[in-house]
């Protein structure tokens, strides 16, 4: 079979199983647009920005499991993409993103629409390829859908200048079933002699930790953890990008851990003998200052990206393999093991048990809850309510974010999607349209505010074309919320350019983009908005929820301050509305 560049890329994704491709057309990739046009076994979402391909793409790839897949045209159309892939490079999210490029003899020149695109992408992806040569094509495209799904996954950019997809050239056709990279051979079990010392040292240990992270969810390995955690009676944190992975509902679960974790898990973490930290990377959100972080504490690290383990912080039972893999080999010792019955130490584990619920008993996550204002996190526990804890939910960045991790008790993985590691405003719509398409009868919210959620609301016309019914939830406080909360506990309250005094009325804008728009202004329609929103089965719906505009995250770890220095909720303060306007 002889086929042009272009209609190699196209039946590459086809024999890889891409199932959508997310993207927005250009001079440099008219060939392959073309030959997406003569077939329809890869639907083409047609995005209204390339950072919006990008990050539904990416909420595509989180919800599924599955590589997500982008298609965008060289020069703005390339650096269009790269916020998107900057944030799906932080929380290692497999994707490869396909740019086109101007022709191979003009390339150098500063010809139209010509930029470096694997120049300016290498700090920000997993890997990049320039074709050059159209006989390579289709190995390339394996490689790049390996390289994004194995290992520590990523995003792999694919630049192929437009005389690569020449309809007029044609050459033979083959899809290779493998790959083998000498370079690249990410490891896969851990070594036996760490697994086994890492084990002794759990058995022994007084006062446990089980810290898991995103690598838990993004290995599909939260069955193993669940197992694991029960065969121990281990107290359980999860991170940011963690959450689900262990169900927020199970009674040894104490909350996330961080800067807007819960007091008891941070209190825990500190004072802790042993942690194992399963997938987690240590991020300064975690650890704050870093000569202050788990002093007393002997760390075991489960990592497949052997640079992530002691990166920023030592350990002494380093396990370099896969998180699942791993875990499956510690149940088996676990159980096999001669003193298992007499370990781990038990009337220790009852008494570090019992000063964990001395730190629960403070109730870090307390809020007024006779507030005639709308309190974010009386929303948020409302809409886990009204879902049952079933909703894929999407959030953007800032307090909204927080209080959804918080109070929405993610009891699944592949259930919270987030940016985590870049904090990408405007992350949340497209996100929420790429999960919509690959669960279809699923409920899912987007949580956001009304700064992020203006960064991408062109993607309201996407989810009109593509029927992709979500319920957004607009936190509408009107400030840039985190930037607010940051300028009143460090800047004496000097609200340099964070308070939104001009936005759109949000129920117009959602009509006017085809969809049903409610304004919520009182704490007793909230509940009712809801459940009447999420019984509109096919439509889009804009929840505008005005909040007060007061609230802040607690707990909340102050920069140069330790893991267990939290800032919590203090008596309702004097500062009124119009003092903060």
């Amino acid at each position: 079979m002889e086929l042009s560049g272009a209609q190699i890329l196209v039946q590459s994704l086809k024999d890889e199983g891409v199932e959508y491709i997310f993207g927005y057309p250009g001079g440099a990739v008219l060939h392959l647009y073309d030959a997406i046009f003569q077939q329809d076994a890869v639907k083409h979402i047609l995005v209204r920005h390339e950072q919006g391909a990008t990050h539904a793409a990416d909420g595509y790839a989180r919800a599924t499991g599955k590589p997500g897949v982008v298609l965008v045209t060289s020069g703005p159309g390339a650096t269009n993409a790269v916020t998107g892939i900057a944030t799906a490079y932080m929380d290692s999210i497999p994707m490869v993103i396909i740019s086109g490029q101007v022709p191979s003899p003009v390339i150098g020149s500063d010809a139209f629409q010509e930029v470096d695109m694997v120049g300016i992408t290498r700090p920000c992806v997993k890997h990049n390829f320039l074709v050059k040569d159209v006989t390579k094509l289709a190995e390339t495209v394996k490689k790049a859908f390996y390289v994004a799904t194995t290992g520590r996954p990523g995003p792999v950019v694919v630049d192929i200048p437009k005389d690569i997809t020449d309809p007029n050239i044609k050459v033979p056709y083959k899809y290779p079933k493998k790959v083998v990279m000498r370079s690249y051979q990410p490891a896969v079990s851990g070594d036996k002699e760490q697994i086994k010392k890492a084990v002794e040292l759990l058995l022994d240990a007084r006062k446990p930790v089980i810290y898991s992270g995103g690598g838990v969810v993004l290995g599909e390995a939260s069955a193993e953890l669940i197992d694991f955690s029960k065969l121990l009676g281990f107290p359980v944190t999860n991170t940011l990008m963690g959450l689900g992975a262990y169900p927020a509902t199970d009674k040894q679960f104490i909350g996330m851990l961080g800067m807007h974790g819960t007091y008891e898990a941070n209190m825990a973490m500190h004072e802790s003998d042993v942690i194992i930290a399963v997938g987690a990377r240590f991020d300064d959100r975690v650890t704050g200052k870093l000569d202050m972080f788990c002093p007393y504490a002997k760390i075991i690290h489960i990592d497949i990206d052997p640079a992530s383990i002691a990166k920023t912080v030592k350990v002494d039972v380093p396990i370099v393999g896969d998180v699942k893999n791993v875990l499956q080999h510690m149940i088996s010792l676990l159980k096999d093991h001669k003193d298992y019955k007499n370990k781990p130490q038990k009337k220790a584990l009852e008494a570090w048990w019992q000063q964990i619920a001395e730190w629960q008993a403070v109730d870090c996550l307390a809020f007024d809850r006779g507030s005639e204002l709308i309190k974010p996190q009386y929303v948020i526990e409302q809409l886990y309510e009204v879902t049952k804890g079933n909703a894929y939910v999407t959030s953007d960045v800032g307090q909204h974010q927080m209080w959804a991790a918080q109070y929405y008790k993610f009891d699944k993985p592949r259930r919270w999607i987030n940016s985590g590691g870049l904090g990408t405003m405007g992350f949340g719509l497209p996100a929420a349209i790429g999960v919509k398409l690959a669960f279809p009868d699923a409920e899912v919210a987007c949580v956001t505010g009304e700064a992020s959620i203006q960064m991408c609301i062109q993607e309201l016309s996407t989810a009109l074309q593509y029927k992709t019914p979500i319920k957004i939830i607009n936190l509408n406080n009107r400030y840039m919320g985190m930037v607010r909360q940051w300028q009143e506990f460090s800047y004496e309250s000097r609200y340099s350019h964070s308070y939104m005094d001009t936005i759109p009325e949000f129920v117009k804008l959602a009509e006017a983009y085809g969809h049903v728009g409610m304004r919520i202004d009182k704490p007793e329609q909230v509940r009712g908005a809801l459940e009447e929103a999420f019984a509109l089965k096919d439509r889009t719906v804009f929840l505008d929820i005005m909040t007060d505009r007061t609230e802040n995250v607690y707990p909340m770890i102050e920069a140069g301050k330790g893991h267990h220095d939290m800032k919590l909720r203090v008596a309702t303060g004097t500062t009124t509305d119009r003092e903060l306007a």
